[in-house]
C-alpha cells in the first residue's frame, strides 16, 4: 500500500487538477491508488478532484465490476477566462506523453 506522499511548499505551474486529469488521461483505467502516488497526492485529494472534475463535465467513468474506466472529454472548454475558448485537449497535450515519447529510449550524447 502506497503511504501519504511527503508535502510540497512553494507554487508550481500545475494544478492538481490537472495533474490528475492527465494522469487519467494517460491512462483511462487507472486506480486512484496509483493516481494518488503518481500525481503525490492523497487517494482522498484524488477522489475529491475527480469528483469536482465529473461536476464540471469534464469527466465521466463507468464502473466494470470492481474498476472504473474514465473518459476524459477533449472538447470540454477550459473553466477560466485566460484561457477562454481553449479545449481541454490543448491542455493535455502539453501534459500527457506520446506512447512512442514514452518508449523512446534517450539518445547517448
Amino acid at each position: 500500500m502506497v503511504g501519504v506522499p511527503e508535502s510540497h511548499s512553494g507554487w508550481t505551474f500545475i494544478t492538481s487538477h490537472a495533474r490528475v486529469l492527465a494522469a487519467i488521461a494517460d491512462n483511462p483505467h487507472i486506480r486512484i491508488r496509483d493516481i494518488a502516488a503518481r500525481c503525490r497526492l492523497t487517494e482522498r485529494a484524488v477522489s475529491r478532484i475527480i469528483s469536482d472534475l465529473e461536476q464540471a463535465g469534464y469527466l465521466s467513468h463507468t464502473r466494470e465490476g470492481r474498476t472504473n474506466t474514465y473518459r476524459v472529454e477533449p472538447d470540454k472548454v477550459l473553466r477560466h477566462p485566460a484561457e477562454a475558448g481553449l479545449p481541454v485537449a490543448s491542455l493535455l497535450s502539453l501534459l500527457v506523453q506520446d506512447e512512442t515519447e514514452r518508449t523512446r529510449k534517450p539518445v547517448a550524447p
